[in-house]
């Protein structure tokens, strides 16, 4: 077959062309993007073998060429936000400070206040049970584990609302059942109990297993692993509002079990009890030690890697 003169010519003019649009576009590319295209389709029109293909390139450099504008970093031409002093995207609104996380998940962040990694168990203490004074922490340190037997512990520091981590295990052989087998406890300003159980084929009351709110609210799921296993707990804790020492409204727990939701802003009725309802009546404080439980266990629940971050 014969190639006609529009193929032929078309292909070397192509090239030619293509090499010509490429200085256009550099020549244009301090222009708007509105100017830069209008005068670049007259140089276009004037040519006669560009192909559409070619054509549409030719556009698409006229855009590419374009120096690219920053995004907004934010606004102040925008209404103010119900219940704030701050405006929509307010430019001039403070940044929250950086904290870097741990390096793996369960690994505490930069900001955390160290309750026990392994090494010592100066952040908690015990407490003298026909004084009631306050005694180091009984608990035996091992392979970087604490053994819960000696009695309740408490942080030596006062905490209110704050993000909780700790990591639990109980041994499958562990004696007893229901809430005497594996049963230990974090009591959050020492009166709110988050429980913590073998809930691994052990029945028990619904409102005593792990992710629970002792006495209170079941957990949505049972997440534990089985007997034997590390269990980690991930717990957001709100302290009530008070006026004075007065309760005005009440405290609130969001409760992770091995990364599963257990407890989502649950309102707690009042200090957790056992075999009774509970309010906030009388006096209570800002701020308190956290207490973390001895229940007893044949062997002790072992516990490691405890942070928090106060909020």
């Amino acid at each position: 077959m014969t190639e006609s003169w529009s193929d032929s010519q078309d292909t070397q003019g192509s090239k030619k062309e293509l090499n010509s649009l490429f200085d256009a576009s550099t020549q244009f590319s301090a222009c708007n993007n509105a100017k830069h295209t209008h005068i670049l389709s007259r140089h276009i029109m004037k040519k006669r073998f560009l192909t559409p293909a070619l054509f549409a390139l030719a556009i698409t450099l006229t855009h590419a060429a374009e120096p690219e504008k920053p995004s907004p970093t934010g606004y102040s031409d925008t209404p103010i936000i119900p219940g704030t002093q701050w405006k929509v995207h307010d430019i001039d609104r403070p940044s929250p400070p950086v904290v870097k996380p741990g390096e793996k998940p369960g690994d505490a962040p930069a900001d955390a206040i160290i309750i026990f990694d392994g090494k010592n168990s100066d952040s908690l203490v015990g407490k003298d049970k026909k004084t009631g004074q306050t005694i180091p922490c009984p608990w035996k340190l091992e392979n970087g584990e604490l053994h819960i037997t000696g009695g309740d512990c408490f942080t030596k520091a006062e905490y209110a609302s704050c993000q909780f981590h700790i990591e639990w295990k109980s041994e499958p052989h562990t004696k007893g059942n229901s809430q005497k087998k594996g049963n230990a406890g974090v009591f959050f300003m020492d009166r709110y109990e988050s429980q913590m159980l073998d809930c691994d084929n052990n029945p028990t009351y619904a409102d005593g297993m792990t992710g629970g709110i002792y006495g209170q609210t079941p957990p949505l799921v049972n997440a534990v692993k089985k007997a034997g296993e590390w269990q980690t707990y991930d717990i957001v804790f709100t302290a009530p509002k008070l006026e004075g020492t007065k309760v005005v409204e009440p405290a609130y727990i969001t409760t992770f079990v091995n990364g599963v939701c257990t407890q989502n802003h649950t309102r707690i009725m009042g200090p957790t009890k056992h075999k009774n309802i509970t309010n906030y009546e009388g006096d209570f404080p800002a701020a308190a030690p956290i207490r973390i439980q001895d229940h007893k266990n044949e062997p002790p629940v072992r516990v490691r890697n405890i942070w928090i971050r106060p909020l």
